[in-house]
């Protein structure tokens, strides 16, 4: 993992109620580039997503648990499709219909529970 994922687990979400712009995409492509391989940007560059795979259901919503944790913490929630084996992550901040620094935040937050 790189010292700038770190420094994107460091921070905090903070709140937003709208009112400010999503990132650009060019700004989204560089945050991703602090996360750990396996994040997609979205075609439309509103979302982000990872697929994550687990040996068996126990796994799977344990993983599934810590995430709602973390999203809890930080009052910043992913979409997820959860199955037996697996968990498909997506974020996007709805209140400005694009991306923001939470969202980045968060998948690098759940990054580490894979460590």
């Amino acid at each position: 993992m790189s010292h700038v994922t770190n420094d994107l687990t460091a921070k905090k979400c903070t709140p937003c109620e709208g009112g400010v712009q999503p990132l650009t995409r060019a700004e989204a492509e560089r945050y991703e580039q602090k996360l750990t391989p396996g994040w997609h940007l979205s075609d439309d560059g509103k979302s982000i997503h990872r697929g994550y795979r687990f040996k068996d259901f126990h796994h799977t919503m344990s993983f599934v648990n810590a995430v709602a944790f973390i999203a809890n913490e930080e009052d910043h929630h992913p979409d997820m499709e959860v199955g037996y084996n697996y968990c498909n992550v997506r974020f996007t901040t709805h209140a400005i219909g694009g991306l923001s620094e939470n969202d980045f935040i968060c998948a690098a937050k759940i990054d580490r529970l894979q460590g």
